[in-house]
């Protein structure tokens, strides 16, 4: 690794480029997956890189996120780089990977000051839901087959001020029925299927014919699926929609000074 310059990153995992850039340090990003938030050298997929594109931008720290890329980290380690390898399964340990993500970059308390002021702003959300009936809530991360949320979003949903009985946090997302789903009687329905946007459809859902009286929202899926600071944005959005009265703060925006934008 170069000693006279900060680290040079390349960002397997769009979770781990939103963490850098929300703690300030989005220029020592050199190259991105697609989807990642940042307008960098793409190199490929999240789960399908191109290492010679990755060879050629010649980076000191590849970060990658999630069980699903173990293998991509693994192979990364073969061709020799360092690997940053993250498994947040709740809310919580998304934000204990903020510094350790923010240290392959050369900056732990970057991500320290990340992760305190995304948790102050959670404590002031709660402190507006406090006391409020808490709705019941269904998220679905995909469509065919339905999949109920599970990892954080049970936590989103809670630090929002909801209730959410289907799947446990930390627990991976699972496959469920319309007579699970009507069982568990939602107040919401949040669709972020993933990869797709803002565009789950609530005239989809309608179509299927269950049993379920609730208001359906569809909320852009990297709010409740990407393990970064968007999750905060996340809770933002549902206890707007969960608590449309409550007093709640302005929703979080980082708080870090930005380096410039430009890759080393």
């Amino acid at each position: 690794m170069r000693t006279d310059s900060p680290p040079r990153v390349v960002s397997l995992a769009p979770s781990a480029a939103a963490i850098l850039d929300a703690a300030g340090l989005a220029s020592r990003i050199v190259g991105a997956t697609a989807h990642s938030p940042l307008d960098r050298p793409l190199v490929g997929g999240w789960l399908n890189p191109d290492f010679e594109r990755l060879d050629e931008l010649d980076p000191d720290v590849v970060c990658t996120s999630d069980p699903l890329q173990q293998d991509v980290a693994t192979e990364a380690r073969e061709h020799g780089y360092e690997v940053h390898h993250v498994e947040p399964s709740t809310l919580d340990g998304v934000f204990e990977t903020f510094p350790r993500i923010c240290a392959a970059a050369g900056d732990a308390s970057a991500g320290d000051r990340l992760a305190d002021d995304c948790r102050a702003h959670l404590s002031r959300v709660a402190d507006a839901v406090s006391g409020r009936d808490a709705p019941e809530v269904y998220c679905e991360e995909w469509a065919d087959p339905p999949m109920a949320a599970g990892n954080w979003v049970p936590d989103v949903v809670r630090a929002a001020g909801g209730s959410y009985s289907l799947v446990a946090a930390g627990e991976r997302s699972r496959e469920v029925s319309g007579d699970e789903v009507a069982a568990a009687d939602p107040d919401h329905v949040v669709l972020h299927p993933c990869g797709k946007g803002e565009r789950g459809d609530p005239e989809a859902f309608d179509a299927r014919g269950w049993n379920v009286d609730a208001a359906v929202h569809a909320v852009d899926d990297s709010l409740l699926n990407q393990p970064s600071p968007a999750l905060v944005g996340g809770v933002d959005r549902l206890a707007r929609l969960f608590h449309p009265d409550a007093d709640l703060p302005e929703p979080w925006v980082p708080t870090a000074e930005t380096e410039s934008d430009g890759a080393i």
